[in-house]
């Protein structure tokens, strides 16, 4: 039988890609996203551009704290939801937006869904949620002590899910994504930023010593490791998803000096708040469980990245959304 899933967020970075691989298996998609305006929407369209003339794609353009998710939940299996107002930074400044859009909007698609047939729900969560997290790597039953407001949302949005499957067998799955790259990664991310600055020429700015570690994850492990939460995934369970590639950001920008054989110019500036010093990702848990094991070495991921970058600059140019329009509501 042919499965039917929801992917909220579907233009944006990791939404866009699921999209791709999940036509890719011949599944059907509804493709849903607000196309806000947190960055240019016109990134995102571009982003849905390789799943152009599917006819299996239907595109629905809303928000979800507006459209009726009863009616679209009813024709889906899977809903993967990836939708979410994201930056650790910026969400000291407009909490309310985060309230709304992370979990006010995740409560509205466990309410709905209580009354469908839903086989599984895959919530996009962050290694956000463990803060300065007290042991590295870190397994998913290390205390949550975010540092950021952000990370406070994706910790309600946690326990939202918890609650709607204790009390209403509401079948949902939480993912913390580990720092993910690659290809169509958002404008205000490290990686897109330092690429960018790299290729003009310009000076890129690190928040801190540079010394700060991530556990970075390349973004089709993170797709065949939510592709493969929502057929194996326990209701109820949380699986931490990383790419075992821990390193310093000044460790990165040396990564990318040896791709370019060119010197890579920085500017160090004062740390934010809200960001955490390290992270690492202990996997066991998803490795037993969802069979998720990353493929992507660093060196290889980042050079694929880098050659997206050059294909976008020597382009510029628009590119119309790939998907059929239904403005349904």
């Amino acid at each position: 039988m042919t499965k039917t899933a929801l992917i909220t967020g579907a233009a944006g970075f990791v939404g866009s890609h699921l999209t791709d691989r999940c036509l890719q298996l011949g599944w059907d998609v509804v493709a849903l996203d607000a196309f806000t305006d947190y960055y240019d929407p016109a990134i995102k369209r571009r982003n849905l551009a390789q799943a152009a003339g599917r006819s299996r794609c239907t595109l629905i353009e809303a928000d979800l704290l507006e459209v009726d998710l009863r009616s679209i939940l009813s024709d889906v299996m899977i809903v993967f939801h990836l939708a979410a107002q994201p930056g650790v930074r910026s969400s000291w400044d407009d909490f309310d937006l985060y309230l709304q859009r992370n979990v006010s909007a995740t409560q509205r698609i466990l309410h709905a869904a209580r009354e469908t047939s839903v086989d599984r729900i895959v919530i996009a969560s962050s290694s956000s949620v463990y803060g300065d997290a007290e042991t590295m790597p870190t397994t998913e039953m290390v205390a949550l002590r975010p540092v950021s407001p952000y990370g406070i949302t994706k910790v309600a949005v946690e326990h939202l899910a918890h609650l709607y499957w204790r009390s209403f067998r509401v079948p949902s799955v939480c993912l913390r994504y580990f720092t993910v790259y690659g290809p169509r990664q958002r404008p205000d991310m490290a990686f897109n930023r330092l690429i960018s600055s790299a290729l003009i020429g310009a000076p890129f700015e690190i928040f801190g010593d540079g010394n700060q570690t991530r556990d970075f994850t390349y973004v089709d492990d993170v797709i065949s490791g939510s592709l493969a939460a929502a057929g194996l995934g326990e209701p109820g369970a949380v699986y931490n998803l990383g790419g075992g590639s821990t390193r310093t950001m000044n460790s990165v920008i040396a990564v990318l000096q040896e791709l370019l054989d060119s010197p890579v110019q920085v500017r160090y500036i004062e740390r934010q708040k809200g960001d955490a010093r390290d992270t690492a990702a202990d996997i066991t848990r998803a490795r037993r469980a969802l069979g998720f094991q990353p493929a992507m070495d660093f060196e290889s991921g980042l050079a694929r990245q880098l050659a997206w970058h050059r294909s976008i600059m020597a382009t510029e140019t628009d590119i119309p959304s790939a998907c059929s329009v239904n403005a349904r509501t």
